[in-house]
């Protein structure tokens, strides 16, 4: 229920900007660019209630592709079911490796927790960097 209600507020901040305003907003947001809202909105034309679908399966897309739905205006009901789905298949994969790992993973995550935590940490930090310097090499290289 709560990635529902999440899903449709986004869904009704797209719907209320509209594709103009979203993409100056887009152009304001550091790092960011019109070429990327831009492929983002031809990802969503061509894939649709695909991209709803699987995209509540893929992190940092799961948040924000109810905006170019909200945009689109696809129909609030086959969003509304799309989205069910695709977090309800995300939720049951993850419930269900818990149930059948649990017992056998636990004293490893015990014993290793504090490693694998660095390393998650440290692996979000260089995506972040590679990120960032990828895009102001860009912005340089466009200047």
């Amino acid at each position: 229920a709560g990635a529902l209600v999440g899903a449709l507020i986004w869904y009704a901040i797209g719907a209320a900007l509209g594709r103009d305003r979203t993409r100056r907003l887009v152009g304001r947001i550091p790092l960011l660019d019109h070429a990327d809202f831009d492929k983002a909105e031809a990802f969503f034309t061509r894939w649709g209630g695909t991209a709803v679908l699987l995209g509540r399966c893929v992190p940092l897309v799961r948040s924000f592709i109810s905006i170019p739905a909200g945009i689109e205006r696809m129909p609030i009901g086959r969003f509304s079911l799309y989205t069910i789905l695709g977090s309800g298949a995300w939720n049951a994969i993850w419930v269900g490796l818990g149930f059948a790992l649990g017992p056998a993973i636990r004293p490893m995550l015990e014993e290793w927790s504090g490693l694998i935590s660095y390393a998650a940490i440290g692996v979000i930090a260089l995506l972040v960097v590679w990120f960032v310097v990828s895009r102001l090499i860009r912005r340089v290289r466009a200047a």
